[in-house]
C-alpha cells in the first residue's frame, strides 16, 4: 500500500492509523517533493504523480499496488490514477477534492497560495507558520499527540513554499471531468462535519461509477488522525470488499518501506 501524506506532514506522519495499515500491508511511505526526505525536489502535481509512480516502482517493482492519499497526497493520488502509468488496483482518498473549477476563483486560491508561500519563505518561521496551520478550523480536532508537530517540523521553509506553490489547490487544474474514466475502484473518506470535502466525496461516488463515499459521523479534515480507530475500520471493511457509505531524492520522492504482507 503506497500512503501519499498531505501538506506539512512526511511519509512518518500517519499515527495510529498507520500502524494499523502496517500491520496488515506492506507499506511504501513516501516524502511528497518539497516534504522532509524529498525537501529539495521541485513538482507541480503532474510531475509529482509520475515521480510517486518511479519512486513506487523501484521499491515494489510492476505489481498492482493500493493507493491511500490524504488531502494533498489524495490529490496526488487523483493524477497518478488519471495521468501516470503507476499499476494501481484500488485508490482510498481521505479528504480528496478534483479541484476549483471556477477560473476566478482558482486564480483567487493561487494568490493566496503563493503570497503564504512567499511570507514563509521571506520569514524563514516554520514553527510560526505551523502554528498558524494547525491553529485553523480543519485541524482543530488534533490532539496535540496525534498533530505531531515535531514531526511536521522536519520541513523546510523553502520545501513548504514550493508544495504551495506548485502544488496547492489554487494550482491544481480541475480533474472533475476525468473521474466518469476511472475503472479503479476508489473510497472517498471524509468527515461528516468537513462539510466541504464530505460535498467532495459524494461528489467522487456520483460522477465515478467505480467510487463510493464513505462519511464518519462527527469526523473533521484530518479525521484519519483525529479518530484512527474508527477510520481504519472503514477503510479495512472497503478493502475486504466491504460497502462505503456513513459509518454508526534522485527518482524524485524518498520512500519508506515496512509491513510483510502483500499490497
Amino acid at each position: 500500500m503506497v500512503l501519499l501524506h498531505g501538506f506539512t506532514q512526511t511519509g512518518r506522519l500517519w499515527g495510529a492509523f498507520g500502524d494499523r495499515v502496517q500491520s496488515t500491508h506492506t507499506v511504501v511511505a513516501v516524502d511528497l517533493p518539497g516534504h522532509a526526505g524529498s525537501d529539495s525536489v521541485r513538482a507541480d502535481l503532474s510531475n509529482t504523480a509520475d515521480l510517486v509512480a518511479e519512486s513506487v516502482r523501484s521499491a515494489i517493482g510492476d505489481e498492482p499496488c493500493t493507493l491511500l492519499g490524504y488531502s494533498l497526497g489524495a490529490r496526488v493520488g487523483l493524477h497518478v490514477l488519471t495521468g501516470s502509468s503507476l499499476a494501481v488496483s484500488r485508490a482510498v482518498f481521505i479528504g480528496v477534492t478534483g479541484g476549483i473549477e471556477d477560473a476566478d476563483e482558482r486564480e483567487r486560491r493561487r494568490n493566496q497560495d503563493e503570497k503564504a508561500a512567499d511570507e514563509l519563505e521571506g520569514s524563514g518561521d516554520v514553527e510560526g507558520f505551523l502554528d498558524r496551520w494547525l491553529a485553523g478550523p480543519l485541524f482543530a480536532r488534533l490532539s496535540e499527540e496525534s498533530a505531531a508537530r515535531a514531526e511536521r517540523s522536519r520541513n523546510s521553509a523553502s520545501g513548504l513554499a514550493s508544495s504551495l506553490r506548485l502544488c496547492g489547490t489554487g494550482a491544481q487544474q480541475p480533474l472533475w471531468d476525468r473521474l466518469p474514466s476511472l475503472s479503479v475502484p476508489v473510497l472517498a473518506l471524509a468527515g461528516s462535519d468537513d462539510t466541504r470535502f464530505a460535498a467532495h466525496a459524494l461528489r467522487v461516488e456520483a460522477m465515478a461509477s467505480s467510487a463510493v463515499a464513505s462519511l464518519l459521523p462527527g469526523g473533521g479534515h484530518a479525521v484519519h488522525l483525529a479518530q484512527p480507530e474508527q477510520s481504519w475500520r472503514l477503510v479495512d471493511h472497503w478493502l475486504r470488499g466491504g460497502a462505503g457509505g456513513e459509518a454508526g531524492d534522485e527518482a524524485g520522492v524518498e520512500a519508506e518501506t515496512g509491513g510483510d504482507a502483500p499490497q
